[in-house]
């Protein structure tokens, strides 16, 4: 008596179901980071252009609760979704995607080894580290050269980094460099953004895991 077809038929449904939530909270968590794109403003001590949101919240949270591939298609799809509204030629959506991707990917994946409030913090600290190194070279050398491109000069981009050091920070000589400006103004705001996104998520990710895991 062959007992393996009901069996992997049963396991196969089971499949389908756990891939049906996973993709319906990923839509869910996506249309919250969309939403959250709106909600951005600026603050002090970094130029207006840096603009201060939280929606790198919801694909950490992906990450964490379906893994981090699934945290980098939220990362994905709410810039995809943002890209008919995009006031940047499409390339902050750019800029969003290579910094959260590089945030959610080592978050989700040390989360994953061992499902602990330990290693959520340790993840999420690490994915902060990680997405702050990357927007060096990410803005230097992609971002910001395909802004030159559109028609954003270097020279402007400089001088309003050296308006807000003057202002703020007049010990600072940037030495009119493009490089300097991105690690002493980038570099620290992606830091802070990154942890509070780490933090917040840290805070609600154990209430919230019943719901997303589908045992509420």
């Amino acid at each position: 008596m062959d007992l393996s077809k009901p069996i992997s038929t049963k396991n196969e449904k089971s499949a389908r179901k756990v891939n049906v939530r996973k993709m319906t909270v990923t839509a869910m968590l996506s249309a919250i980071g969309f939403i959250l794109m709106y909600l951005d403003f600026s603050v002090p001590f970094v130029p207006f252009f840096l603009k201060l949101d939280a929606s790198d919240l919801p694909a950490l949270i992906a990450s964490f609760a379906l893994g981090p591939v699934w945290g980098a298609a939220v990362s994905l799809i709410k810039n995809l979704m943002h890209l008919p509204v995009s006031s940047s030629n499409f390339i902050g959506e750019i800029s969003n995607f290579i910094l959260c991707t590089s945030f959610v990917l080592p978050a989700g994946l040390i989360y994953n080894i061992k499902k602990t409030k330990k290693n959520a913090i340790l993840g999420a600290f690490v994915g902060v580290i990680v997405m702050s190194i990357v927007a060096l070279p990410s803005n230097l050398y992609i971002i910001y050269p395909m802004y030159y491109k559109v028609g954003f000069a270097k020279e402007a981009l400089i001088g309003m980094y050296q308006e807000v050091a003057d202002k703020f920070f007049p010990f600072m000589n940037l030495d009119n460099s493009i490089a300097k400006c991105i690690l002493f103004f980038n570099v620290p705001f992606t830091f802070v953004k990154g942890l509070i996104s780490a933090v917040i998520t840290v805070l609600i990710y154990q209430p919230l895991r019943p719901l997303l895991k589908g045992k509420n």
